[in-house]
């Protein structure tokens, strides 16, 4: 299938459908499994710590990583997509969280899916390619900045009860907290970093979180021994038993399936579903629908350059939609394709969407089996490691490449969705960033139209013109943004001319401005008694010419196909 038809079709499970139909075995299976594997051990604690993050109790992360990460690996469009919770959606789900409690997260997961299938079944996959790198860089980057920041409470274990709203608040807030920095705690999360930085350099098949976790529980333990506390998952979260008691850390058993507006809400009490809920909720759902369509193409498109293999866009976001349809019956909150664990994945051996499904499996048996010991973890190293997170999320090596050799342009686009993503709002740094791209490449585009005086040449006009006439070719696209300025400056080439010339060939486009603006400079020609020719027209412009009813005026205007035919009785003498 062509990479255009891979664009604009849509199919239910497209990718497991491929793989199966390429010929699936035995050896392919062990090799999907193995990779599920080893991903899924890494997703557990990611899980839990993005759960964490977003304002929500870490089993939610689990719940999230087994359902919407089964649902999307079955019926998506990339063979190699893992999904589930990732980092990028904590600054959007942090406040929905704070404000409307789990339940209004769910609700904001429930419509943001119905938004991702309505960009499915309207074939917007390919929309994906209208987003310049600037654009994504700058609010990756921006969305780190904020987790780094979330994450310095539970780091350094500062006496803080809740994080103001705004950046610059949060700032000043824990810089206020640093007196009471907790050494324990600190020196928990510092070995966890420590470990997580190191373990790559010993190049060993078993990933750096599950030996870097440990490492932070030792400490931790033995702060215990000399009468350091150390708040871990058990000490900060609880769960209700059948029974009414309670039970420390996360539960052992499945998530229940339920309403999402039955769920608690901010008050422990869940939400009644309502017009005014869900038009409170839309900001919220549309932002996370957007990035998710964008994470998750973005996602697959470096897959594709890792692998050599294509993925089906619209059948990615329908594979996205569905799975965040049905997470939220089980507690599972918004969930997209996360660029680290897929890379993990078919870095692992991966050969196809089961080694997502096996992944989902592993995570619900670590649930099922070690939920206990999981428990125990230390709240320093599960911050030590959504600090990685972040900085691996930030992709500073291409953010300083960019900023070093990219235009200025660009470096514009990119500090501009930075600082308005950590300033103010994801979603507005976004569409800021997009809308001040196609101004910066309007105006580049703008730059390139122009016109030159040819009447001399003796490439394109090979004689003596007849006197008082001028030859001038336009080069670029006469739109809005240039077509004005050009006519303009060709109006002051009409004193004492008989007539001109406007070879067109180098013109690929002519919007209502251009349309407009030419108008214009044939009044202009008339008023000067100025005979206009226009030659060689390309296929738009001369569509658009027609649609405009322009047509010929004898003795004033008229249309010749080439230029030799406008020249034709023009010149006086040739070579």
């Amino acid at each position: 299938m062509s990479r255009q038809a891979r664009l604009h079709s849509l199919s239910f499970a497209s990718a497991l459908r491929e793989t199966l139909r390429e010929g699936y075995d035995r050896r392919a299976f062990i090799q999907d499994l193995m990779a599920g594997l080893s991903v899924g051990i890494i997703a557990i604690p990611l899980s839990m710590a993005l759960a964490i993050a977003s304002g929500v109790k870490p089993e939610y992360g689990l719940y999230t990583a087994i359902i919407a990460g089964f649902i999307i690996s079955l019926t998506g469009g990339s063979r190699y997509s893992v999904s589930g919770p990732t980092a990028a959606f904590v600054v959007i789900l942090y406040p929905v969280a704070q404000t409307y409690g789990l339940a209004g997260l769910l609700i904001a997961t429930l419509m943001s899916a119905l938004i991702l299938l309505g960009l499915a079944f309207a074939r917007l996959g390919r929309l994906i390619e209208y987003i310049p790198e600037s654009v994504t860089l700058g609010f990756t980057s921006g969305i780190a900045i904020v987790i780094a920041t979330l994450q310095v409470k539970d780091f350094f274990g500062l006496k803080l009860e809740a994080l103001p709203e705004l950046w610059w608040q949060k700032l000043a807030a824990l810089v206020s907290a640093m007196p009471s920095l907790d050494p324990a705690a600190t020196a928990v999360a510092l070995a966890t970093l420590a470990v997580l930085i190191l373990w790559p350099r010993l190049r060993l098949p078993v990933p750096g979180h599950l030996p870097a976790l440990l490492v932070g529980l030792a400490v931790a333990w033995a702060a215990g021994l000399m009468g350091h506390t150390v708040e871990t998952i058990g000490s900060r979260f609880s769960y209700l038993l059948p029974d009414g008691s309670l039970g420390a850390g996360i539960p052992p058993f499945f998530p229940e399936l339920a309403w999402p507006w039955e769920r608690p809400g901010p008050n422990g009490q869940p939400l009644e579903l309502s017009w005014s809920l869900v038009r409170e909720l839309l900001p919220a759902a549309f932002s996370i629908a957007m990035l998710g369509a964008i994470e998750s193409l973005l996602c697959a498109v470096v897959l594709d350059g890792m692998s050599g293999k294509r993925h089906h866009a619209n059948g990615e976001l329908l594979g996205q939609g569905l799975g965040n349809l049905l997470a939220p019956f089980f507690g599972g909150f918004t969930a997209t394709a996360a660029l680290a664990r897929s890379a993990a994945n078919y870095r692992a051996g991966a050969r196809s969407p089961v080694a997502g499904m096996v992944h989902a499996l592993v995570v619900l048996a670590g649930l099922l089996v070690l939920a206990p010991a999981l428990a125990w973890l230390p709240m320093a190293s599960m911050a030590a490691l959504l600090l990685v997170v972040a900085w691996n999320m930030s992709e500073a090596p291409k953010v300083v490449a960019l900023v070093r050799k990219a235009p200025r342009g660009d470096v514009l686009v990119l500090l501009t969705c930075l600082l308005l993503t950590v300033l103010f709002d994801m979603v507005i740094a976004i569409f800021a960033g997009i809308l001040l791209a196609s101004l910066l490449f309007m105006r580049d585009l703008a730059g390139m139209t122009r016109f030159t005086d040819i009447s001399r040449q003796g490439k394109h006009v090979p004689g003596t013109l007849a006197p008082g006439w001028k030859v001038f070719k336009l080069s670029g696209p006469l739109f809005f943004a240039a077509a004005d300025r050009v006519f303009d400056e060709l109006q002051s080439e009409l004193a004492g001319a008989r007539g001109v010339v406007l070879y067109m060939d180098a013109v690929p486009l002519l919007d209502a401005g251009g349309l407009s603006a030419l108008d214009q400079f044939i009044q202009q020609c008339r008023q000067q008694d100025v005979e206009l020719v226009v030659a060689d027209l390309q296929f738009q412009p001369l569509r658009a010419l027609a649609r405009a009813g322009m047509a010929p005026i004898e003795g004033r205007l008229r249309f010749t196909p080439t230029l030799a035919e406008a020249l034709q009785p023009l010149l006086i003498s040739t070579p």
